[in-house]
């Protein structure tokens, strides 16, 4: 299998999921919709976005919460991943929905060169407002969903690590951040943030 990703975007999700699992899958860093070997990322996802999974039958997965299902799912990770049917499955799904409609496109506007101040002061004070309400949803956990590092828990430290390239302070939120302290601490993650270039 191949991932394809941009070093700290959307893909590292999938990255970390991979680490965790010790699935043998090639990297393939994407960089201005090109592929290293000159070729045009479009042919291989034509939404032109990261992450893409080329599956070994050269099929390809698209969109990172999917992807990540797949690849927990493929390697029997409960614990990332719960059972399909389980309660505790549609709640990790319940927290990769949020973060992916709330959190994850509320960033888009503050990374969009054409975006004016007022709209980006706007999407600032919303997603401040929502990663209070993550925090108080931390309080007392270890993670989102309890004890166990899962999928979503990987989406929302990579998401929140956003916060310092748009001058949002998110250190203001006690829970989130001993939350995100725990999760850059863990093994897959850091592996992922290595290979990425993102840690020295």
């Amino acid at each position: 299998m191949k991932l394809y990703f941009a070093p700290g975007a959307c893909s590292l999700v999938p990255h970390i999921i991979i680490k965790a699992t010790n699935q043998d899958v090639e990297l393939v860093k994407v960089s201005k919709y090109k592929t290293p070997d000159g070729g045009d990322f479009f042919q291989i996802n034509p939404k032109g976005s990261v992450p893409a999974l080329q599956l070994d039958d050269g099929s390809v997965l698209t969109e990172g919460p999917i992807i990540v299902q797949y690849l927990a799912d493929r390697a029997g990770e409960v614990s990332l991943m719960p059972a399909a049917g389980s309660m505790a499955r549609y709640r990790v799904m319940e927290w990769q929905n949020y973060i992916t409609s709330e959190l994850h496109k509320g960033f888009s506007p503050m990374f969009n060169p054409a975006a004016d101040e007022a709209t980006k002061a706007y999407h600032h004070a919303t997603l401040l407002k929502k990663f209070a309400w993550v925090d108080q949803q931390l309080a007392g956990k270890t993670w989102l969903t309890g004890d166990t590092f899962t999928a979503a828990d990987a989406y929302l430290f990579v998401v929140s690590g956003w916060a310092r390239y748009v001058n949002m302070d998110t250190q203001q939120f006690a829970n989130l951040s001993a939350f995100l302290q725990r999760a850059a601490a863990m093994p897959a993650v850091q592996a992922a943030m290595k290979e990425e270039g993102l840690l020295g």
